[in-house]
């Protein structure tokens, strides 16, 4: 198998892999699926990620035809894989595995020092996925899906766990940098009361070192003295 940087022409290909990877793993409606599918990766919404540093699109091929693809995000020293998508009709052959460790590369490569993995809590084999590539479920984030919201695990690879301890109205209180989410500004990140991560009590504006401590139904974030916004619509990926 052979990995590359994605390329404009492979738009329609990458369309195709995604519908029908949606479609072998999800109960969702088609139109629902092929709604989210052009709003990710529409013409024009595409060529907006290949043109942005910090996302990396890697299309895999086997006898020059492409399989499946990968969509990463690089925030700092973090890169986070959104995406891992394999065409249906060649699941079972390992290639998820191996565009997995394709893609860690190449974000290494690029200075990344933590990977983390999204998935849907109700996607098995996804967590499962990731489970078996040595990563750790780290916490939980919400993500929207045709209007409702799922609750999406997040992963990390044990050794990029990090608790850095603040204080927080005279009691001490833990940030979780690798669980971190990417706003208009910077990032949002997870702060518990306990050092175990197991009571969540609000997230750490990383544009302006200030707490928020509260977030709507759809889990949109705004952080009221700088105006980071996390808004999130972003699918889990389809791993095989």
């Amino acid at each position: 198998m052979d990995v590359r940087e994605a390329t404009a022409a492979d738009g329609p290909t990458v369309r195709s892999i995604a519908v029908r990877s949606m479609e072998a793993s999800y109960s969702l409606s088609p139109s629902t699926i092929e709604n989210a599918i052009r709003q990710w990766y529409g013409v024009d919404r595409f060529a907006e990620k290949l043109d942005d540093d910090d996302v990396l699109v890697l299309v895999a091929e086997t006898d020059d035809e492409p399989v499946a693809f990968s969509e990463s995000v690089i925030a700092d020293d973090r890169g986070d894989i959104h995406w891992l998508h394999v065409a249906a009709m060649h699941r079972g052959e390992g290639l998820g595995q191996e565009l997995y460790e394709a893609t860690r590369d190449r974000l290494e490569d690029a200075g990344v020092e933590t990977i983390r993995g999204l998935v849907l809590a109700d996607n098995s084999e996804g967590n499962r996925f990731w489970e078996n590539q040595g990563l750790t479920k780290v916490g939980e984030g919400s993500v929207e899906i045709d209007g409702t919201a799922f609750v999406e695990n997040i992963y990390v690879d044990r050794e990029g766990v990090d608790v850095q301890p603040i204080v927080i109205d005279g009691s001490e209180h833990f940030i979780d940098r690798s669980d971190a989410q990417r706003g208009s500004d910077g990032e949002f990140y997870t702060v518990y009361t306990d050092e175990a991560r197991e009571n969540k009590y609000g997230y750490y504006c990383g544009a302006c070192e200030n707490l928020v401590t509260s977030m709507d139904a759809m889990g949109r974030l705004e952080c009221g003295e700088c105006g980071n916004t996390l808004q999130p619509t972003r699918w889990d990926a389809a791993y095989m």
